[in-house]
């Protein structure tokens, strides 16, 4: 149910930002108990990075910590009929491989198959040939080592996770405000006391952060920092080809920090490269959106031609869609979620790396039961805002780190 913003007045909790994040956590809220969630967007809802991503949910993470969150966030995609009593989501069990093509990348991907088979994780190492069988379409010339992590899944079309999330929050009572811009947060005795959007005033203790590219900006509303870069990503999706199966397992050469997957019966293909582009929001035009994030085909036809070798079929392949979004980096690679050390009652959930589509799920539940129940089932404390809070960075060194974060994606030295 979409309701106009003039039109709440008080709130149990107020989300700002309908992208991955915060549907997700509004949702999770609500289905905690909260009776009164109203759920906030600039825009419309979920029409700016998050359906823009490419989907993918890996299993092999940096840490104890996020590999646990990981495969919750897989779980609950595999069971979210149970879960929100709507259809199941079109969840593709495909796998994945993750290539090593140097001799450096070879020991980085052994030393992540030993750790998180020791975290938890279902994978094994495979030769080169048991590649070529899961993935046909591979050449594997070159290729030094294979890890194959087999409960690894992909949702086809991102928007249909925010609009399912959307819809299993309304049915629970969520409040969802299109096209209302957050102006301010009311603050009394250091505690959140309300939200001030430019349609009326919304009295809250809780109000979560959950606005992306715009999370600093918001914060800077509640005069909270938020030390986060948002950075251009991008991908593409080819017209169908022959031969792909959407049971192929999901790619990734991190040699070349680049990734593949069937999509639309054709290939998606996307990665990361070392001079990525920085775009902050507050710096643009008060109406700017993701819709004019500035395309690069050259990019993505690097990374095309950094694998085009050990898949051929994606050389010269014609391309159906071309897309990018703002992910929200940090300094250390790892997600800020939990309260603000600066101020009662403001949360964040933000700090993607990249990840925040597929992370999403189980973030929004962490979240919500640590602002319902006072802590979360899974120890977020290492993504706590308030790390941040005793060694401040100045912005050209968190532009600076964030820069390198993103450079580094899949790389031996992070």
């Amino acid at each position: 149910m979409v309701t106009e913003a003039d039109a709440v007045t008080a709130a149990d909790a107020v989300v700002i930002g309908a992208g991955a994040f915060g549907v997700s956590t509004a949702f999770h809220l609500a289905k905690g108990g909260l009776k009164r969630v109203a759920l906030v967007d600039r825009f419309a809802p979920g029409t700016q990075s998050s359906p823009r991503a490419a989907g993918l949910f890996k299993n092999i993470q940096g840490d104890p910590i996020r590999t646990r969150l990981a495969m919750l966030s897989i779980r609950k995609m595999l069971n979210f009929e149970a879960e929100t009593g709507l259809p199941s989501l079109n969840v593709t069990r495909s796998g994945s491989l993750l290539i090593a093509r140097t001799p450096e990348h070879a020991k980085f991907i052994v030393r992540e198959f030993e750790h998180s088979r020791e975290w938890g994780a279902t994978l094994e190492m495979i030769d080169a040939a048991e590649a070529r069988r899961l993935l046909p379409l591979l050449e594997t010339n070159g290729v030094l080592a294979v890890c194959h992590i087999p409960g690894d899944v992909y949702i086809e079309e991102p928007v249909s996770l925010l609009n399912a999330y959307m819809e299993a929050g309304s049915k629970l009572g969520v409040t969802i405000l299109p096209h209302t811009r957050v102006t301010g947060i009311a603050i009394k005795g250091g505690e959140v006391e309300a939200v001030i959007t430019d349609r009326g005033r919304i009295e809250t203790r809780t109000a979560v952060d959950a606005a992306g590219a715009w999370a600093r900006a918001v914060g800077e509303a509640a005069s909270v920092g938020v030390p986060v870069v948002p950075m251009r990503h991008q991908l593409y999706i080819t017209q169908p080809l022959a031969g792909v199966d959407p049971l192929y397992p999901i790619v990734r050469f991190i040699d070349t920090a680049s990734y593949m997957r069937p999509a639309r019966g054709g290939l998606m293909l996307g990665g990361f490269e070392l001079d990525p582009m920085a775009l902050d929001p507050r710096t643009q035009p008060g109406d700017f959106s993701i819709d004019e994030v500035p395309l690069d085909r050259a990019v993505v036809d690097r990374h095309t031609a950094a694998i085009a070798k050990n898949v051929p079929v994606a050389r010269g392949a014609a391309i159906q869609e071309h897309r990018g979004g703002l992910f929200t980096m940090t300094a250390d690679g790892r997600f800020i979620v939990g309260p603000t050390p600066e101020l009662r009652g403001f949360w964040l959930i933000t700090g993607c790396n990249g990840s925040g589509f597929s992370f999403s799920p189980a973030l929004g539940q962490m979240l919500a039961e640590w602002i319902i129940g006072g802590e979360p089932s899974i120890d977020l404390s290492s993504l706590a805002p308030a790390r941040y809070a005793t060694v401040p960075l100045a912005e050209e060194q968190l532009l600076s780190a964030c820069v390198w974060q993103y450079g580094h994606y899949y790389d031996p030295v992070g």
